[in-house]
């Protein structure tokens, strides 16, 4: 795959040969299991599960099962994304203004990482976005580096990368369990909402609304609850409008704080609000059937 750049320049050749796509298809795949172990070591740590847990076991022995297929075709997509137009930028710098080929491969990939992090903007924040694309380029691109320089072939570079992704693997659990133990990576706490921020009103999806006042009293407008004969496998809730009174109250089951709401009439069972978000931003939330796969609804202060 020739890039237009003549042989035999001072910095090497700016092209792109089968050798150099395996090395960052390779290494872009192997580092992925790292990534994953991270990231869901900080969302279950730093985040909000609203009591439905981190683990969907179904799901996690998909990823194990389809991993051997999927991770050579996400290296490749990280290859054209991220780690070719790197390589291109330390090679273009390389035959410039000179300096070590190492350090090229090292401080270019923020540049691919900034152009996507702007492009998906609306998606992420560029606070986010550039350091995790940038973090995902520097190891493929030195890879290829050091896989042309050593003329590896294609058989030792992928052996090579799946022993290092093994190592990155045990790496990132350690440097995970020490970041976790250590509170570089702080434990997430649910709010402590009093009386005084609790009274007022919460809406949340389909028009839901409720209104908590100080004395007790509540008003509900299109509020999920659970009916009177309630099957939590069928996920089953019904809208309740009316009012009624509300409480503090604490779930055992999952050592959070939140509200016990009773609504007069029939229409639905008393419902056990729990609190979520953060102080900043705090929330309501409870969730309907199967913790894994449950309908959860989310209120947010707006009044």
């Amino acid at each position: 795959m020739g890039w237009g750049e003549t042989p035999g320049r001072p910095g090497g050749n700016v092209y792109w040969s089968a050798a150099d796509l395996g090395a960052a298809a390779a290494m872009g795949g192997a580092q992925l299991p790292a990534a994953g172990l991270l990231w869901w070591i900080v969302v279950s740590t730093a985040h909000d599960d609203y009591g439905a847990g981190s683990v969907d076991a179904l799901g996690a022995l998909c990823v194990l099962l389809f991993a051997p297929l999927l991770l050579p075709l996400l290296g490749m997509a990280l290859t054209f994304v991220l780690t070719l137009p790197a390589v291109v930028l330390a090679r273009l710098a390389g035959r410039r203004p000179g300096g070590p080929s190492w350090l090229w491969h090292l401080v270019t990939p923020p540049a691919p990482a900034l152009f996507w992090g702007g492009v998906t903007v609306p998606l992420w924040s560029l606070t986010t976005s550039v350091p995790v694309l940038t973090a995902l380029g520097v190891l493929p691109t030195l890879w290829v580096g050091c896989a042309r320089r050593r003329a590896w072939r294609q058989w030792g570079v992928w052996w090579r990368a799946a022993v290092g992704s093994a190592v990155l693997f045990f790496v990132a659990l350690g440097g995970g369990f020490l970041a976790t133990e250590t509170g570089v990576i702080e434990q997430y706490e649910p709010p402590e909402l009093t009386t005084a921020r609790l009274a007022g009103v919460w809406h949340g999806d389909g028009g839901a609304e409720l209104r908590l006042s100080p004395d007790g009293r509540a008003t509900a407008v299109r509020l999920p609850a659970e009916p009177p004969d309630y099957d939590w496998l069928a996920h089953e809730y019904v809208k309740c409008a009316g009012g009624g009174t509300w409480k503090p109250h604490h779930r055992d089951d999952l050592g959070r704080n939140g509200i016990l709401l009773r609504l007069d009439g029939d229409c639905g069972e008393d419902t056990e609000w729990s609190f979520g978000g953060t102080e900043e931003d705090p929330e309501l939330y409870v969730l309907f059937g199967d913790p894994d796969a449950g309908r959860l609804w989310i209120l947010k202060r707006t009044g």
